[in-house]
């Protein structure tokens, strides 16, 4: 009786979902709001009735924007599946043609009609002139189209997909919605650029010719000139890519299997480079090693030679990139290594094997998923970080000062840094590929739900020695660049005048109290308040976005998986700058207009950081045994509740790293930013790059300090709010 009530009930989400597509053709705004949806200044400012507010149905009465009509059809048809069975196969048919029809509707018109009409000359031929224009879409457009997505995504499940689970298959439609909107078309909308000729046509002879050029891929090196930069490029990448990854197992292993007092000073000093903006690094390792620079001189008198540029280029990078990216190494190792179940090293221990045989066999085995993942992270950012080539390259050329330099400089050749973009791209998805041929089919779980002693063995003695002796050197340089950035903010002129002074705090952060209250009248609190808030409101979603992911990569099976995967990955694999590009040329014109707006600057941050806890995830949820899934499947819960209760839970390593990195890099992001703020949404890094090139380099390093003690302190809340992963029986005190 129950069950066949139970198939006869129509789900409640299917009807919330109904009502949204209603509410959002009858009630909603259907075009964008330019002064923005949320401020609601619309509802007094001649709402419904005026065209710039009005939703889809009274435009239509008013006799415009004709092209909407059509989808009230879909929406009608979707009322016929309340009166059907789940089980009857019309049930999911209506669903799915509801869902690809009203969605397929609004992407055409979306494209066919533009701010002048008809798009495509053969339209206008056809049809003649349109006489009305589109606008970019807004909230109206954007709940009908998640209305359409979730009824074809329920159609597809109530037809036997992935076994008719409704969560996985809406989670894995979205996903693809929003990666393939915000990811692949503007790409596309860039890469195609380097086939069109100067006429104006399409030529493969003209991407040849671009892609083969000897400045890419030239061999000069090896007979003592330059080489290409695609060969700079990669190994760079690869040097980057192993020594952060040994540097994050480094700190990881002294955080969880040392007994050193100072664990939370040491993930406080690991996690310091990734919250600073890339060229302040630079600037501090200049003053202390380049040719002026102290420790430069230092050495130089000492030997008594003269003075060389030696720092720059090469050798320059691989420190900066080091120091910059050991973090993220370190972010995705800490929660691999605490999630390494001490049962297995017992049992190695059991069977009479000593500490280093049991790390060696053992432990470092089964952290080879974060050991691969962190070196793809690395990897990937050194090989689209633009800041640090930029300030320290010299005559060391690569990919990302190469795509800048030809999208910004004197010959605007939007070609060749597209072309470039693709070589950069052919790079990060062999590294990604080589790294899925490393891990193999291997099962590397640890944790099953079974007990354990919950205290990891301490390192073995031969290991222990060099890794505290890394550590302490490392760490020591890393103290050294920061007291200089300190310093640097409290001087007259960095490395010229360097008198006491506090100047530069004052003219950014100046406050002041009369009658009308607080005042915030330093130069910089604008642009602090707006990287505030757009940090705050990026960081949640792109770990939500990406533990989803996740989710579906390591526990679903589904056809086109490696694709979604290769998906995931793809804005990562992209420089930030060829991102920003690419977003003006996709997002400046309907039906997605969002330039100028802080939707714009969220969206990029979203899926520019999304693959961080997209990996990371898929690292901590390889360890997690399926029967964790499948004992709470069986007690009768679906997949979004094990998800929600089960795997959340053990997760939490994952989610602040995903939640830290996010919002960090929101606060100290440069190369996509620069193109995508506005007047009314100016970044922090965009500022304090308008304050080096004043030359006002105290008043910037001044506002880098700030930022970096602000995100410190954020990182100590996210970890408050996030906890521990408690996953066994004891936990040790400061690990």
């Amino acid at each position: 009786m129950d069950k066949n009530f139970a198939k006869k009930k129509t789900h409640p989400v299917l009807i919330f979902w109904i009502i949204v597509g209603w509410v959002s053709y009858l009630v909603v705004p259907w075009y964008g709001v330019e002064d923005g949806f949320f401020r609601f200044e619309w509802l007094f400012d001649g709402y419904p009735f005026d065209p710039d507010y009005a939703p889809a149905a009274l435009l239509l009465v008013q006799g415009k924007k004709l092209w909407l009509a059509p989808l009230i059809l879909p929406l009608l048809a979707s009322f016929l599946v309340l009166r059907l069975r789940k089980s009857d196969p019309a049930y999911g048919i209506i669903l799915i043609l509801v869902g690809a029809i009203g969605f397929s509707w609004l992407i055409v018109q979306g494209f066919s009609i533009g701010i002048r009409g008809f798009n495509f000359n053969w339209l206008t031929a056809l049809f003649g002139d349109l006489g009305d224009r589109q606008f970019g879409m807004g909230y109206g457009a954007l709940l009908l189209a998640s209305s359409f997505l979730f009824l074809f995504t329920q159609g597809i499940a109530a037809r036997g997909a992935v076994n008719g689970d409704v969560f996985v298959v809406s989670a894995i439609g979205g996903v693809i919605l929003v990666v393939t909107a915000f990811v692949f078309f503007p790409i596309a909308k860039m890469l195609v650029a380097a086939f069109i000729t100067e006429e104006g046509m399409y030529s493969i002879g003209v991407f040849a010719s671009k892609f083969f050029d000897d400045r890419i891929w030239g061999l000069g090196c090896l007979g003592g000139m330059r080489c290409g930069v695609a060969w700079n490029s990669l190994f760079l990448g690869i040097v980057v890519g192993i020594v952060t990854t040994a540097l994050g197992l480094i700190f990881a292993l002294i955080v969880t299997r040392s007994g050193f007092r100072y664990k939370r000073w040491l993930r406080a000093l690991t996690v310091l480079p990734i919250i600073t903006p890339p060229f302040v690094i630079g600037l501090a390792l200049i003053l202390l090693l380049g040719r002026s620079g102290a420790v430069t001189v230092f050495f130089a008198d000492l030997f008594d030679v003269q003075p060389t540029r030696w720092f720059y280029g090469l050798p320059g990078l691989i420190i900066a990139q080091t120091l910059a990216f050991t973090p993220i190494a370190f972010l995705v190792m800490i929660g691999v290594v605490e999630g390494v179940s001490p049962s297995m090293e017992e049992a190695a221990q059991t069977l009479r094997a000593d500490k280093w045989q049991t790390f060696r066999t053992v432990s470092l085995p089964l952290m080879r998923p974060g050991l691969a993942n962190a070196f793809l992270l690395g990897f990937i950012e050194s090989m689209a970080d633009f800041g640090n080539p930029l300030v320290l390259g010299g005559n060391f050329n690569v990919l990302s000062t190469d795509i800048f330099f030809a999208i910004v400089g004197a010959q605007y050749d939007q070609g060749r840094a597209a072309v470039l973009a693709m070589v950069l791209l052919f790079f990060t998805l062999s590294a990604f590929f080589a790294q899925r041929v490393w891990l193999g089919k291997k099962s590397y779980t640890t944790v099953t739900g079974k007990g354990d002693s919950g205290v990891h063995p301490a390192m073995p003695k031969r290991l222990s020695f060099p890794v505290f002796a890394i550590a302490a050197i490392w760490g020591g340089f890393t103290v050294v660049v920061y007291l200089m950035i300190v310093f640097g903010s409290f001087v007259e002129l960095w490395g010229v005048d360097n008198s006491l002074t506090f100047t530069h705090y004052i003219t950014a952060f100046k406050v002041s109290y009369n009658e009308f209250g607080i005042q915030w009248i330093g130069s910089a609190w604008d642009s602090f308040w707006t990287t505030i808030y757009i940090a705050t409101v990026a960081a949640p979603l792109t770990a939500i976005v990406g533990l989803i992911t996740a989710y579906l990569l390591t526990r679903q099976t589904f056809a086109g998986k490696n694709a979604f995967e290769f998906g995931t990955m793809l804005s990562f694999a992209i420089p930030g700058t060829v991102i920003g590009v690419s977003y003006i040329l996709a997002f400046n014109v309907p039906p997605i207009e969002i330039t100028g707006t802080g939707i714009i600057l969220v969206v990029s941050f979203i899926f520019r950081n999304m693959p961080v806890g997209v990996r990371a995830g898929i690292a901590s949820m390889s360890q997690l045994d399926k029967s964790l899934d499948e004992s709470s499947l069986t007690l009768g819960a679906n997949s979004w509740q094990t998800f929600r209760r089960v795997i959340l839970p053990l997760l939490r390593p994952a989610i602040l790293a995903a939640l830290v990195y996010s919002f960090v890099r929101a606060m100290t992001a440069i190369s996509a930013v620069i193109f995508l703020v506005s007047a009314e949404y100016n970044m922090a890094t965009s500022y304090i790059i308008g304050r080096v090139e004043n030359n006002d380099y105290g008043l910037a390093i001044a506002y880098s300090t700030t930022l970096i003690f602000v995100m410190l302190a954020a990182v100590g809340l996210l970890q408050i709010l996030v906890g521990k992963t408690k996953i066994r029986r004891r936990i040790n005190i400061g690990s």
